[in-house]
């Protein structure tokens, strides 16, 4: 009898434990198209067996059936660790494969025209100048093109520094996001660590979502993480702890005043002094963006690549020089501007136009030094007043740069000193001060001299208000008034005749190869292949990085396709699942039923005995 009844137990097990399969597989199910849901599974195993004899060969034992051992959260940590790894990859090669595109969208297409035109119609224009510079139609044509091609140029600038103004809205939202996830997943930390902490159950459905957010967070960030023996998830960002077992320690968000551009910092490893004025604080940055490469495995993240593409600030041709005014070396460029798409394509376009401007204000308004004005005499030092009312003393008279006044040409009005057809807003191009000259004697004795020139107001680097920049550039608006007033006379023995050797030096700007576009570059060209060049410089940068980002793409997604296999719910696999619990539930409950018929039996027959 004992037996029968024990019968009935090892029955009730089998229909319990199909019972959690059941659930268990409808719980897949309803998931199915949960994001991040893992597929769980029940492992049987079986239960306590009794003791119930001796027999001459072995003890006898009784089972009691079977038992849920565990229902398995089935995941691969090596498949989690790849797939995160080539996402972080991926998200940084694709991110500045888009900025690169966003640099070549603006360039083709400024105003429903390319910008490449506006180059072509300032040379055409310029052409037709130097066939006859007398012309007022031709100097009325070479003012409009002049115009269109600053204007363009300007446009091109400004989407590029509208751009720069996205990415960088896109990194405060990505660095919200890292701050939101770490937030969230102290709290999923604690709350696993509650729920396991009885070692009775696991927290699945919390596990799923750490899980995703760890996943989100490798896309933004380069990361590594490892869970401790209390169910937490520790995560370092950028060789940083960011989640630990009671807290994470917030991105800061670190704001230039003159741009709005974000920098991220560590705002618990800087030292704040004051707040309002960040020139006396230190502030801990995230990323090392100067060393960033696959050898180094640091190529990871998409925040990174945004901080990269977007720049520090932005940026004129002044990038290229340092800050004594002399040209960088080109190692120096690759490890600064050039890693900067945005910065590196501004740089380039204003250096495109510093340099074609200054040659054509040198035609219409010539230089000359002082040492080649006096080539037999020994001067020791120059004494002048500048533009700023400062005084200035020069020993070197090669750096001492006035208007060549024997050589320039002149407007219509025949006035000095002749016009320049760029201006800086805030500098004029000469300022009209008597120098006064220490001569040497050579017998050991000095004196003084004094001239008045047009000494030219050089460009300063540290000062973007006395550089020829795109941010600084207009036309001369004397010269838009009245085109008659382009320098196109030459003017001797009180007569005047049209200068068309000012035609000649104009073709040789148009025709000269002397245009690099950066400090890499070692094959200079002429304006005329600027644009070709220079969108080949971009198309191939571009193409290096979409050809990696849809190579890591292909990669990610082989990986996802294998974790899928693990993690993911197939609706076919878990309704043969199903079908199998279910016979085994109708199996269990047809062998009670045959039980508790045997046990009625029995019961019957000893009734009538």
């Amino acid at each position: 009898m004992a037996n029968s009844f024990g019968s009935l137990y090892v029955g009730a097990s089998g229909l319990q434990s199909a019972s959690h399969g059941l659930n268990t597989t409808a719980n897949n199910l309803t998931n199915l198209n949960t994001e991040g849901y893992v597929r769980e599974q029940v492992v049987y195993e079986d239960r306590n067996y009794q003791k119930i004899g001796e027999a001459a060969v072995s003890t006898q034992y009784r089972g009691l059936g079977v038992e849920v051992g565990t229902i398995v959260h089935a995941r691969d940590i090596f498949l989690d660790k790849a797939y995160r790894s080539e996402n972080g990859r991926h998200s940084f090669y694709d991110a500045s494969s888009e900025a690169v595109q966003e640099v070549i969208t603006h360039l083709q297409e400024s105003d429903g025209q390319a910008f490449e035109a506006a180059i072509e119609n300032f040379e055409e224009a310029f052409e037709e100048f130097a066939k006859d510079p007398s012309d007022t139609v031709n100097q009325n044509l070479v003012l409009q093109k002049a115009s269109l091609f600053l204007a363009r140029a300007q446009a091109v600038e400004d989407g590029f520094e509208d751009y720069q103004t996205i990415i960088n809205s896109k990194i405060s939202e990505k660095l919200n996001r890292i701050n939101e996830i770490g937030k969230e997943m102290v709290k999923l930390n604690e709350r696993i660590q509650a729920i396991e902490a009885a070692g009775v159950e696991k927290a699945m459905d919390l596990r799923d979502k750490r899980d995703l957010l760890i996943d989100e967070l490798s896309g933004l960030a380069r990361i590594t993480y490892r869970e401790d023996n209390m169910g937490v998830v520790h995560v370092e960002l950028e060789q940083v702890e960011f989640v630990d077992e009671v807290t994470y320690h917030p991105v800061g968000n670190l704001t230039d005043r003159k741009t709005g551009f974000v920098t991220p910092y560590w705002p618990h490893l800087s030292e704040i002094v004051d707040a309002s004025d960040p020139s006396k604080n230190y502030y801990y940055p995230i990323f090392d963006l100067t060393s960033v490469s696959a050898e180094l495995d640091s190529d990871i993240g998409q925040v990174k690549a945004l901080l990269m593409a977007r720049g520090e600030t932005w940026s004129d041709y002044r990038d290229f020089y340092d800050e004594f005014g002399n040209y960088i070396s080109a190692d120096t460029y690759q490890k600064g501007v050039a890693n900067s798409v945005m910065m590196n394509s501004e740089a380039e376009l204003d250096t495109l136009v510093h340099q074609m401007v200054v040659e054509i204000n040198n035609l219409f308004s010539p230089l000359t030094d002082v040492a080649s004005l006096y080539e037999n005499v020994n001067i020791t030092k120059a004494t002048y007043v500048d533009y700023k009312g400062e005084t200035i003393e020069v020993d070197d008279m090669s750096k001492l740069r006035v208007l060549d006044e024997a050589n320039c040409p002149l407007g219509a009005d025949l006035e000095m000193p002749p016009r320049e057809l760029f201006v800086r807003s805030a500098c004029d191009r000469y300022t009209q001060t008597t120098v006064t000259f220490t001569v040497d004697d050579g017998n050991g004795t000095t004196h003084e001299e004094q001239k008045t020139f047009y000494v030219y107001n050089e460009e300063d680097i540290s000062d973007a208000n006395t550089c020829y920049t795109l941010k600084n550039l207009t036309i001369n608006e004397e010269l838009v008034k009245q085109e008659s007033y382009l320098p196109h006379l030459k003017f001797a023995n009180n007569t005047s005749a049209v200068d068309y050797n000012l035609g000649i030096g104009i073709s040789k700007i148009w025709n000269s190869q002397n245009f690099n576009l950066n400090p890499s570059d070692t094959t200079p060209c002429g304006y005329n292949d600027f644009y070709v060049k220079w969108i080949g410089e971009i198309a191939n940068t571009g193409n290096v990085y979409k050809t990696t980002a849809k190579s890591l793409e292909g990669t990610k997604e082989e990986i996802e396709f294998s974790r899928q296999g693990v993690i993911g719910v197939s609706s076919d696999e878990e309704l043969t699942t199903m079908i199998k619990f279910q016979s085994a539930y109708n199996a269990a409950s047809r062998y009670i039923n045959v039980v508790n018929e045997m046990i009625e039996h029995l019961i019957t027959s000893l009734g009538h005995v």
